[in-house]
């Protein structure tokens, strides 16, 4: 590793968390930034401000080494070689970026930069936002000794610091060549292949592989409908898929109930507002969308299909996070499907063993209980809906005994291996 840095990063939620307790671990003295100050407080205590499998002990032993600090005082950007900008960007009801807080910090960090400093962009933006910003830092300022380059994240919630300290690759977007070599020796300790490219590409790469992705998971659940209505089975269509060297064992072939607001969705806007800007038609990412979109009906409609109504009708629900391996109910199909069950009539008890029910927005409009038993208590159907693999040790002969009638729908597939319809079940999966 070169010499340690001082490295600044601003926003700290699960992407800032995450970039400053893995610098501070590879050896630089980090200073997180975030203006909200029961998150500095909270970090100050070692304690990440959302669940992330090691993220808490990592962030406090690199407090105990003195390598790690949190404050709500942007001024000392001052110190900072580099600073990162790690807001996870939010996102509108329709699933568009929001960048008030981020102009805000770049345009207040400006005047603070020394010279020489390097500000990397790590957060979600859209194309041609970088390019921006860099001209506004070289304008508040008055000259041209900052520079700006884009590396966008890449991080899976539950599996974040591996994401982050063992990248596949590193994408790094510049217009400085100078710029360019200082973040690629930073990022040289990760042992990833570098790919490089102008700041508009590196934007428009982080696009198109959330888009694709998206893609994936609506090709793959029209695919599943299509498996319901002829017979096939949805899990080995995918493994014949995934087997095929074209497509590759890790795409994403998950059928299931869609993929959450907020995160995919948020590219494909993205390349949808620029095709509008500039006149051209997307008709491939309006279907992506729209597919997505029918997916958290499928519940309800089965239950009607079953039942005639949703009023009055005990649901039991097992999982409200975003996904397994995480706390956060930010945009989660889980609660995308409840609200629908609710909206309907039906009488939803849930559980989630990491939900952090703080992130909710107003009342729940259903019940928290304090375990999977107590989910299915007097409940005419179960429904999985986050993939947490503690819910396939659960007791189902117990389970079966407390349910008022035994349906099991399975939005995830997760106990698609327990052949629940032997032991006394109706179990439906998704596209089997």
């Amino acid at each position: 590793m070169g010499r340690p840095e001082t490295i600044g990063v601003v926003g700290l939620w699960h992407l800032g968390s995450v970039v400053a307790a893995s610098w501070a671990e590879l050896g630089h003295r980090v200073v997180g930034i975030d203006r909200a100050a029961r998150v500095v407080a909270q970090l100050g205590s070692g304690r990440a401000p959302i669940f992330e499998p090691e993220l808490d002990s990592l962030i406090k032993a690199n407090i105990d080494r003195g390598r790690l600090s949190f404050t709500s005082d942007l001024r000392v950007v001052a110190d900072a070689d580099v600073l990162f900008i790690a807001f996870d960007t939010p996102v509108d009801g329709e699933d568009r970026l929001e960048l008030a807080e981020l102009d805000a910090t770049i345009h207040g960090a400006a005047p603070h930069l020394k010279d020489g400093a390097v500000v990397v962009v790590s957060s979600q933006v859209p194309v041609g936002t970088c390019d921006r910003w860099r001209r506004e830092l070289r304008r508040d300022r008055g000259r041209a000794a900052v520079e700006l380059v884009y590396s966008p994240e890449n991080l899976r919630l539950g599996e974040a610091l591996g994401c982050y300290l063992h990248p596949d690759r590193i994408v790094i977007g510049a217009e400085d060549a100078v710029a360019l070599e200082r973040v690629r020796t930073l990022f040289t300790p990760m042992k990833a292949p570098f790919v490089t490219m102008s700041l508009a590409s590196a934007e428009m790469a982080k696009h198109a592989v959330n888009s694709f992705l998206a893609t994936s998971v609506s090709f793959i659940n029209e695919v599943a409908t299509l498996c319901e209505l002829t017979g096939a089975d949805v899990l080995s269509v995918g493994e014949a898929l995934k087997s095929d060297p074209r497509i590759g064992p890790r795409a994403f072939l998950a059928a299931g109930l869609g993929f959450a607001g907020g995160t995919l969705a948020r590219d494909i806007q993205v390349l949808r507002e620029a095709g509008r800007t500039g006149r051209v038609v997307t008709p491939l990412l309006e279907i992506v969308l729209d597919v997505n979109r029918r997916r958290t009906t499928l519940v309800a409609q089965r239950l009607l299909d079953r039942y005639g109504k949703l009023t009055g009708l005990g649901v039991g629900v097992l999982g409200l996070t975003y996904k397994a391996g995480t706390s956060t109910l930010r945009r989660s199909v889980a609660l995308e499907v409840i609200e629908t069950l609710c909206g309907a009539g039906a009488m939803v008890r849930a559980f989630d063993p990491k939900a952090d029910l703080t992130e909710l927005d107003g009342p729940a409009g259903f019940e928290v209980v304090v375990d999977a038993y107590e989910a299915a208590r007097g409940a005419s159907a179960l429904v999985i809906l986050t993939e947490w693999p503690e819910f396939a040790w659960l007791d189902f002969d117990r389970i079966r005994a407390l349910m008022a009638e035994p349906v099991i729908i399975d939005g995830k597939n997760l106990l698609a291996s327990l052949r629940l319809g032997e032991r006394g079940f109706t179990y439906s999966g998704i596209g089997r």
